[in-house]
């Protein structure tokens, strides 16, 4: 059974970074295209940025130039290297397969509050 875990989410100020990382077990890991996902109250989950096997990536225009994501195949851990966050950027921040992975729940998320 797939498990997906994310972390480093928290509190930052408007032009500030934080970098997200996520864990998933279960799987074989390197052969999926991994995606972050973000999801706001009242609004569905969309995502945001997405590596495929060949760290090829994929950005959505709201994101580019300011996210960057990453991969290690070694750890089974996809990163997200958010800069420039805006309050626009405020989510709970997911990592799941793209597309998501069958028969697998969402992990709990990691949330990213930006505030002066």
């Amino acid at each position: 059974q797939v498990r997906l875990v994310e972390s480093g989410g928290g509190l930052v100020q408007p032009g500030g970074s934080l970098r997200l990382s996520c864990t998933v077990s279960g799987s074989i890991f390197s052969i999926y295209t991994m995606g972050w996902y973000r999801q706001v109250p009242g609004k569905k989950r969309e995502m945001i940025t997405s590596i495929q096997s060949d760290d090829s990536t994929y950005y959505a225009d709201s994101v580019k130039g300011r996210f960057t994501i990453s991969r290690d195949n070694a750890k089974d851990t996809v990163s997200l290297q958010m800069n420039n966050l805006g309050p626009e950027d405020a989510a709970v921040y997911y990592c799941n397969a793209d597309p998501p992975f069958e028969y697998t729940e969402w992990g709990q998320g990691t949330q990213v509050t930006v505030s002066s």
